[in-house]
């Protein structure tokens, strides 16, 4: 792909696999290409109002409900064009790229069969399997700690054996607030870290109104 000498570098987004801890990465998954679009939704949280009080028509109960679409492309064709430095994906295609992405959304084989030994053995309650941090981040200065949704897969190209070597990944993400994460934890480090940026772009946004004069009384 031809680039011009003095064009900007551009930063990979991707996602950042951390113990369930938060305290070390266990993997790094950059995207190969950064997504084109980014949908975000964010639903505010308010209190019930069924009550008829209209003062809980005004109140807040927590941080919105963040969710958020992006489609990802994996294309084998640059590393197919150097054979000898890329063996997995002349022999596999793009399959252990997919099944990286996978199991972020898959429990380990060995904790499947550890939960299934603790029921042959009569244990009452079984605790759900434990999952990993996940940070989607989405250059410098957005990092977010996410739930995947969805992950859906479109297979378009294949190799003579197939295995397939272009793929198109949409994502449904759910970023994970202080409601979810425990104070002190990683992820809601990260989560207050993402919500003060915001607090201070919009007061540096009013800012900007008020030396404009905009800012008056209608």
């Amino acid at each position: 792909m031809t680039t011009f000498p003095r064009a900007p570098r551009t930063l990979r987004g991707g996602f950042v696999v951390m113990d369930a801890d938060g305290r070390r990465v266990v993997r790094v998954i950059p995207f190969q290409y950064n997504p084109e679009t980014l949908t975000r939704s964010v639903a505010p949280r308010g209190a019930t109002t069924e009550n008829g009080d209209r003062l809980e028509a005004l109140r807040l109960v927590g941080p919105p409900l963040e969710t958020l679409k992006l489609e990802v492309v994996l294309d084998a064709t640059d590393r197919l064009e150097k054979p000898r430095a890329n063996a997995t994906t002349v022999a596999e295609g793009i399959a252990a790229d997919l099944a990286e992405l996978e199991t972020m959304v898959a429990p380990p084989v060995a904790a499947l069969q550890a939960a299934n030994a603790l029921a042959q053995r009569g244990a009452l309650e079984i605790l759900p399997l434990p999952s990993p941090l996940l940070l989607l981040v989405l250059g410098a200065n957005r990092t977010l700690p996410v739930r995947i949704t969805e992950l859906s897969v479109t297979e378009e190209a294949f190799d003579p054996r197939l295995n397939p070597t272009l793929a198109r990944i949409g994502l449904g993400l759910r970023a994970l607030s202080t409601d979810d994460l425990p104070y002190g934890s990683k992820g809601a480090a990260l989560f207050l870290t993402a919500a003060r940026r915001r607090e201070r772009l919009a007061a540096r946004r009013g800012a900007g109104v008020q030396a404009l004069g905009l800012g008056g009384t209608p």
